[in-house]
C-alpha cells in the first residue's frame, strides 16, 4: 500500500528524535491551519462520534494497521453541540453523515482542543465548511472509498423495485404464489438517466451499459471518457422527460436540494423509476408521494431519506410505530423499497473507509515528505482534504 511510505517516515522520525516534536514540512499543505499543527511526539488522539457496531472489526484494524500512531477512542453518541464536550483533549473528531458540524459545534470542538474533523463519508454538506476555515481546523473526507458499493447498490434497487421482488418474496413467504401486479419491464433498450457523474455515477453508469441500456448523464462537469464510452450528455430537463429510469449520484448543495420536486416529476415519463442512494433531501418526498399516488412514478428504490437523522443507523424496532407520516406513507407501498442509508456498505468500502480517515488524520500531523512518495498518494491526500 502506497501509505506504507508515509508511516514508515513517521516511525522513523519518531525513533530518531524520540519523543520531540517533529516539525520539519507538512504533506500536501496539511496542518496549514492556525494552530493546527501536531508534531510526532504522541499519538494522535481521535474521537470517532456515531460509531457503530458494523465500524467495529475496521476501525481496530485500521488503528492496527497504524500501529501506536493514531490512538482510537470511539463514542457510539451523534456529535451535536450538547456532545460536542465528549471530545475534550482529542486532536481529530470524527463525524459521520447524520453528525452536525455547524458553527456552535465546530467551536465547540476547537475549545476541546479539536483541530482536525475527519469525515467518513464523501459528501459533507453536514460541515460548516467555512466555520472550520476561520476556526483554524482542518476538515477531510473520503471522496473514493468504493463507487462501485453504492453504484452497484442502485442498480440494485432498481432491479428489485422494478421487478417487485419485494413483495414477491413477501407473498412465497405466506405460500401466495400468483403473479399479478409484479410486472415490470426489461431494462435492455431502455434509457436510464444519470444525474451526477462524480466517482459512483461512472461507475454506475459502466453497470447500466453493462445491461444495455441508453445512458443520458447530466452534470456540470462532463467526464470526456464517459462521452467517449457512450453515454450522453445532456440538460436536466431532457433527461427527466426522456429517462425510464432515474438514479441520483449528486451531492447535495443549497441548488440540489429538492431536485426531484412536482414540477420535476410532472415531466418525466409515466411509469419511472427513480433511484435515491445520495442524500434524500435531493427528493422532495410529499412530491413523489404523490406521484407514486397517482402512478407517475411506477417504482422507486429509496436508500436515503431527507429527515433520516431521527431514525436511520437506529434499532427503532421495539418502538410501536415510526412517527414520521411521510416515511411510513412511503413504507406502504409495494412498488417502493426503502433501505437504511447502506449502499455504502461492503467490506472493501468499509476498509478503504476507516484507512483512508486514518491516513487524514495521521497526514494532518507535520511529517517529512517520504522521497519515495509517489504522486498518487499525494494527489490522493489532496483531494481528501475539504479546507
Amino acid at each position: 500500500m502506497s501509505h506504507r511510505l508515509l508511516l514508515d517516515a513517521g516511525k522513523k522520525a519518531v525513533a530518531t528524535i524520540g519523543r520531540r516534536a517533529y516539525t520539519s514540512g507538512t504533506l500536501a499543505g496539511w496542518g496549514s491551519g492556525s494552530g493546527s499543527r501536531l508534531g510526532l511526539e504522541r499519538p494522535v488522539k481521535l474521537a470517532v462520534f456515531d460509531s457503530m457496531a458494523h465500524e467495529t472489526p475496521f476501525l481496530a484494524a485500521a488503528e492496527a494497521e497504524f500501529d501506536g500512531l493514531v490512538s482510537v477512542t470511539r463514542f457510539k453518541t451523534r456529535l451535536d453541540a450538547q456532545t460536542a464536550g465528549l471530545a475534550h483533549g482529542f486532536d481529530a473528531a470524527s463525524v459521520f453523515v447524520n453528525d452536525e458540524v455547524n458553527a456552535a459545534v465546530v467551536a465547540g470542538l476547537r475549545d476541546c482542543g479539536v483541530r482536525h474533523v475527519a469525515v467518513r463519508a464523501a459528501g459533507f454538506d453536514h460541515v460548516d465548511v467555512a466555520a472550520c476555515t476561520a476556526g483554524g481546523l482542518v476538515a477531510t473526507r473520503v471522496p473514493r472509498y468504493s463507487p462501485y458499493a453504492v453504484a452497484e447498490f442502485a442498480m440494485c434497487l432498481l432491479l428489485a423495485a422494478n421487478r417487485r421482488v419485494v413483495p414477491a418474496v413477501a407473498r412465497v413467504r405466506q405460500g401466495n404464489f400468483g403473479l399479478a401486479g409484479l410486472v415490470g419491464f426489461d431494462l435492455r433498450g431502455k434509457t436510464v438517466g444519470v444525474v451526477g457523474t462524480g466517482n459512483i455515477g461512472r461507475a454506475f453508469v459502466g453497470i447500466a451499459q453493462g445491461f444495455g441500456c441508453r445512458v443520458l448523464c447530466a452534470d456540470p462537469h462532463p467526464d470526456a471518457a464517459l462521452a467517449a464510452a457512450g453515454a450522453e450528455y445532456v440538460a436536466l430537463d431532457r433527461l427527466f422527460r426522456e429517462a425510464h429510469a432515474v438514479s441520483l449520484h449528486c451531492p447535495l448543495t443549497p441548488a440540489s436540494v429538492h431536485l426531484v420536486n412536482a414540477d420535476s416529476l410532472a415531466s418525466m415519463r409515466d411509469g419511472v423509476v427513480i433511484v435515491n442512494t445520495s442524500r434524500g433531501a435531493l427528493i422532495d418526498t410529499t412530491a413523489l408521494i404523490d406521484a407514486i399516488k397517482c402512478r407517475k412514478v411506477g417504482a422507486a428504490g429509496i436508500d436515503v431519506y431527507e429527515y433520516e437523522a431521527g431514525m436511520f443507523f437506529r434499532d427503532l424496532s421495539a418502538n410501536e410505530f415510526i412517527a414520521d407520516n411521510e416515511f411510513s406513507r412511503l413504507l406502504s407501498f409495494n412498488n417502493v423499497i426503502v433501505t437504511g442509508h447502506q449502499g455504502f456498505l461492503t467490506t472493501e468500502a468499509l476498509t478503504k473507509i476507516t484507512n483512508t480517515m486514518l491516513l487524514n488524520v495521521y497526514a494532518f500531523r507535520d511529517i517529512p515528505i517520504p522521497s519515495q512518495a509517489d504522486k498518487d498518494l499525494l494527489a490522493e491526500l489532496a483531494e481528501n482534504k475539504i479546507c
